[in-house]
């Protein structure tokens, strides 16, 4: 089966893009070798509204990786209520920012948040990135190759699609202790980390696959599937914690063809 392993030195000028901090952590050991610029959509105060963005400037600081123009931008609250009014404009003028940003600093490659229907705001940043990667590569003439990580998913799988294309990252035991460690010291994360190293155990964080993204597909996602923000939100509704349910259809689809317009606009 064919694989691609990772190049420290593949990309000139790679950059990280997720939607919350603590993220960087699945592609930790990627951040070791490469170096990238990261940029944070939102500050990953959750609905408690305390930020944990301190901690992933620690993390980044620790491995050499630098902060970008768009870091801890906006609240969880503040993401969710631009989602549920329809707020494009604002979305739009990120993807813009985060555009100029790949071509003031020559980026060829970006890696971020995949689409995987868990979180709408892992999915809006996956749309942010895509729109941006567009709108960057076309004013250069150059095409920036895209890729995405898994979040909810097992980090060592890889779609068989992908397989060929997909760059793969593997860790001896010493990055992986690092990864490990790095992981425990990120105190607001301590019971995601207990949850995943349950669910999937320790070996499987020892790969770490950056998977091609279709840049072609605007949603990348199945238009009759229901989410699993959408199952959770009527939960969280019912129960009193939310007051509206961010949909795939009333909203992310929406706000998906408003930053694929974007682009048609400039192509």
């Amino acid at each position: 089966m064919p694989m691609q392993e990772m190049d420290p030195t593949e990309a000139a000028s790679p950059v990280l893009v997720v939607g919350h901090p603590g993220h960087e952590l699945r592609v930790y050991g990627w951040l070791m070798r490469v170096h990238p610029g990261v940029h944070v959509l939102t500050d990953g105060s959750g609905s408690d509204g305390k930020p944990r963005i301190d901690s992933t400037t620690a993390l980044l600081n620790g491995v050499g990786a630098s902060r970008g123009s768009v870091y801890g931008r906006m609240s969880d609250r503040e993401v969710y209520a631009a989602i549920l009014a329809g707020d494009h404009a604002r979305f739009i003028a990120l993807a813009e920012e985060l555009a100029a940003a790949f071509l003031r600093d020559n980026v060829d490659l970006v890696a971020g948040d995949a689409v995987e229907g868990f979180n709408p705001s892992h999915d809006v940043c996956r749309y942010l990135i895509n729109t941006a990667v567009r709108l960057a590569s076309a004013a250069s003439g150059y095409p920036i190759r895209c890729y995405a990580f898994p979040l909810d998913g097992a980090p060592d799988l890889c779609p068989d699609n992908s397989h060929g294309r997909a760059l793969r990252v593997n860790l001896d035991d010493e990055m992986l202790d690092h990864k490990l460690r790095a992981a425990h010291a990120y105190p607001e994360l301590r019971s995601e980390v207990e949850s995943a190293l349950r669910r999937f155990g320790t070996q499987p964080f020892r790969t770490e696959w950056l998977n091609p993204v279709d840049l072609s597909d605007p949603y990348g996602w199945e238009a009759d599937r229901i989410p699993f923000y959408e199952s959770y939100g009527a939960q969280r509704v019912a129960s009193g914690a939310y007051e509206h349910v961010v949909t795939f259809r009333e909203h992310l689809r929406p706000l998906a063809d408003a930053l694929w317009c974007r682009c048609a606009v400039t192509a």
